[in-house]
């Protein structure tokens, strides 16, 4: 799909778009959240703390103005649906605004999570869901060398090179782009076989991912998790992260395959 004719998707946001042999529905309706449900670190499933996920106009928007201070409110805004075989594709734009109380990672950093467990599964003390994340970064001065489309895995191992790969990140080949500027990221992932794209370009590849609960995953109901440590991931929710610094996601559709 060129560049080009994914510029006029925002414009379509409730209809149903072929594209290279594969019908893409919007995730998000444009008007508000239906369909998605926020976890929030330290709260309920289904509490939006001080609106920290927002509908506005084409967009989702990560949001900090009522927020008295971070906290380590670490937030995902899960699909209600859960998915297998899919190409997700978004458009992703880092804004000013880090939460200063936020850890310095954190910074002009976010990501999409997937073959995630569902928020319900999640006690509000859990730190972060057992999921694989195809990690956002923006360019930052202070810190230089950074990629974007990186893979995380909290609770999770994946393979890489043919090998088991259990460190909790994996840099991609594309350096990170300045935040205020639009980006586009895809995600495939197919018979355990997962494919990182940023702006048309395949940054990572991966396969198998696979549970490994006690890898940064804290809070968490361990009777859930039992006798299933090493099993392999293949259906779980998508969910947009909120990490301390404001961003935005647009044109965010989906394709199962």
């Amino acid at each position: 799909m060129k560049l080009k004719q994914f510029a006029v998707l925002s414009c379509l946001v409730l209809t149903q778009i072929s594209l290279a042999n594969e019908t893409f529905t919007p995730l998000y309706n444009g008007n508000d959240l239906s369909g998605w449900t926020v976890k929030v670190h330290g709260h309920p499933t289904g509490d939006n703390f001080a609106g920290t996920f927002k509908a506005q106009g084409d967009r989702i928007v990560v949001d900090y103005t009522d927020y008295p201070r971070f906290n380590n409110r670490f937030a995902h805004l899960y699909t209600n649906k859960t998915y297998q075989n899919f190409h997700l594709i978004l458009e992703y734009r880092f804004l000013s605004g880090f939460m200063s109380d936020a850890p310095s990672y954190a910074k002009l950093n976010s990501g999409v999570m997937f073959v995630s467990q569902s928020p319900e599964s999640m006690p509000p003390q859990q730190n972060w869901p057992v999921s694989v994340e195809m990690q956002f970064l923006a360019d930052d001065p202070a810190n230089p060398g950074r990629t974007t489309g990186n893979m995380c895995s909290p609770g999770t191992d994946v393979v890489y090179n043919n090998k088991l790969f259990t460190e909790h990140c994996l840099r991609s080949s594309y350096p990170a782009v300045p935040a205020g500027k639009w980006v586009k990221a895809e995600l495939i992932v197919k018979g355990g076989v997962v494919k990182q794209i940023i702006n048309g370009q395949t940054v990572l590849e991966y396969n198998n991912p696979t549970i490994n609960i006690g890898k940064l995953i804290k809070g968490h109901n361990a009777s859930l998790f039992k006798n299933k440590q090493s099993q392999r991931l293949t259906r779980g929710h998508i969910a947009l992260q909120s990490e301390g610094h404001p961003i935005e996601f647009r044109n965010i559709m989906i394709a199962e395959l």
